[in-house]
């Protein structure tokens, strides 16, 4: 999205506390979460979607403010990496995320890849429940600064007796602003804990969703999971 003059304050501020994310830093759980609701929820990112203004490209970013010294050299600071002299002039940022990996204490690391279609076939991981785990993601950037980019996590479960679906947990969490960069950039989920007890074992479906400032979804991946009293064994 374009960097909006009306917003340089705001985003100057944001971006300080969302660089821990573009070095891979953790974030605080969100607040923005619910447990075991009984109707299923609407998406409702079209409705709060900020209204911003126009995009632009990097270069046309860099001489919106280029006498404004210290926005300058913040942007550059965002930048990181890229090479200046060799921005070109695309306007959407592209995000492609790689795999994300479970990782919890009990257990080494499971990497999942991530299908292009966002949608894995047959179970795609196993939970122990009450175990404590994190949610790892590796993804990439580029043509432009992809900002505001934040998950959206909805998880059903079937009801007793043939009930339908309910909402099972819905959670939403920021992951910050990126510029475009060769390397993988990866981040880590606040950590969560399997529920755990009878009613709690069982096979889940699930959406998750990653969304930007203008609202565009880089990926939606609809998935089963299982919670069981032990971790699957590793193939």
């Amino acid at each position: 999205m374009g960097l909006v003059d009306d917003n340089k304050n705001k985003e100057k501020e944001a971006s300080e506390d969302e660089g821990g994310a573009a070095r891979g830093g953790g974030r605080q759980m969100s607040d923005d979460s619910s447990f075991y609701t009984t109707d299923q929820e609407e998406d409702n990112d079209d409705e709060s979607a900020l209204q911003l203004g126009p995009q632009c490209s990097l270069k046309e970013q860099l001489e919106k403010d280029k006498d404004d010294e210290s926005l300058r050299k913040w942007k550059e600071q965002l930048l990181g990496s890229v090479d200046i002299n060799n921005i070109g002039e695309t306007l959407d940022p592209e995000v492609k995320f790689l795999s994300v990996a479970i990782v919890s204490p009990e257990r080494p690391d499971m990497v999942l890849s991530i299908p292009e279609d966002g949608k894995p076939q047959g179970l795609w991981f196993t939970l122990k429940e009450g175990s404590h785990y994190r949610l790892k993601f590796s993804f990439q950037v580029s043509n432009n600064i992809v900002s505001g980019l934040r998950y959206t996590n909805t998880v059903w479960k079937s009801g007793l007796r043939g009930k339908p679906l309910i909402t099972f947990f819905s959670t939403k969490d920021m992951i910050g602003t990126f510029s475009p960069q060769q390397e993988p950039y990866t981040h880590e989920m606040p950590e969560e804990t399997a529920p755990s007890g009878f009613m709690a074992r069982g096979s889940y479906t699930a959406k998750s969703k990653f969304l930007d400032d203008d609202n565009k979804c880089h990926l939606e991946i609809n998935y089963t999971f299982d919670i069981r009293k032990d971790w699957a064994s590793a193939d």
